[in-house]
C-alpha cells in the first residue's frame, strides 16, 4: 500500500509539471490583467477622474490654507492679548510701587506730626505743672505768712497779757498822748 501511494504521488507531481497555462488570443493571464488595468486607466482619463481628484485636492489645500491663516490670525491676537496683559501687569506693579512709596511718605509725615504734637503737648503740660507748682508755692507762702502773722499776734497778745498790767498800760497811753 505504501508503494501504491508513492506511485500516485509521483504521478500527480509529474502531471503538475506539465500543465500548460491557458491563453486567449495569444495573451496569458498577466497580459490580460495588464490590459484590464490599461482599460481602467483609459476610462478614468476619459471620464476626467484626475481633474476631479485635483479639484478635491485643491479644495482641501484651500481649506488647509484657510485653517493656517485662521491659526496665524488667532496666534497674532493671542500675542497681542499677551502683550496687552503684560503691559497691564507692569503698569499695575508700577502703580503698586508708587502707592507703597506714597504710603511710606504719608506714614513718615504722620509719625513726624505725631512727634511734633507730642513735643508740644509735653511742653504745654510741663508749663501747666510748673504753673501749678508756682501757684502752690505762692499759696503755701501766703498761708505760711498768714499763720506766722496769726501766731505772732497770738504770741504778742499772750506776751502783752503777761507782761503788761494796768500800770504799763497807763505809761503807754501817756506816751501815746504825749506824742500827739
Amino acid at each position: 500500500m505504501l508503494n501504491h501511494l508513492s506511485v500516485l504521488a509521483e504521478a500527480a507531481h509529474a502531471a503538475a509539471e506539465h500543465v500548460e497555462t491557458p491563453t486567449a488570443w495569444g495573451f496569458g493571464p498577466g497580459a490580460w490583467v495588464a490590459l484590464a488595468m490599461l482599460a481602467v486607466f483609459a476610462l478614468m482619463l476619459k471620464v476626467g477622474v484626475p481633474k476631479i481628484v485635483a479639484g478635491m485636492l485643491d479644495k482641501q489645500i484651500a481649506e488647509v490654507r484657510k485653517s493656517l491663516d485662521d491659526a496665524a490670525r488667532l496666534r497674532a491676537e493671542a500675542e497681542a492679548l499677551r502683550d496687552e496683559y503684560a503691559a497691564k501687569i507692569a503698569g499695575a506693579e508700577k502703580h503698586a510701587s508708587e502707592m507703597l512709596d506714597h504710603a511710606h511718605v504719608e506714614a513718615k509725615a504722620i509719625v513726624d506730626k505725631a512727634k511734633a504734637d507730642t513735643t508740644i503737648v509735653i511742653a504745654r503740660r510741663q508749663r501747666m505743672a510748673e504753673d501749678k507748682i508756682a501757684a502752690a508755692e505762692r499759696s503755701a507762702i501766703a498761708d505760711l505768712r498768714s499763720r506766722a502773722a496769726s501766731a505772732a499776734a497770738a504770741a504778742a497778745s499772750a506776751l502783752i497779757a503777761d507782761k503788761h498790767d494796768a500800770k504799763a498800760d497807763k505809761a503807754l497811753v501817756d506816751e501815746a498822748i504825749g506824742a500827739i
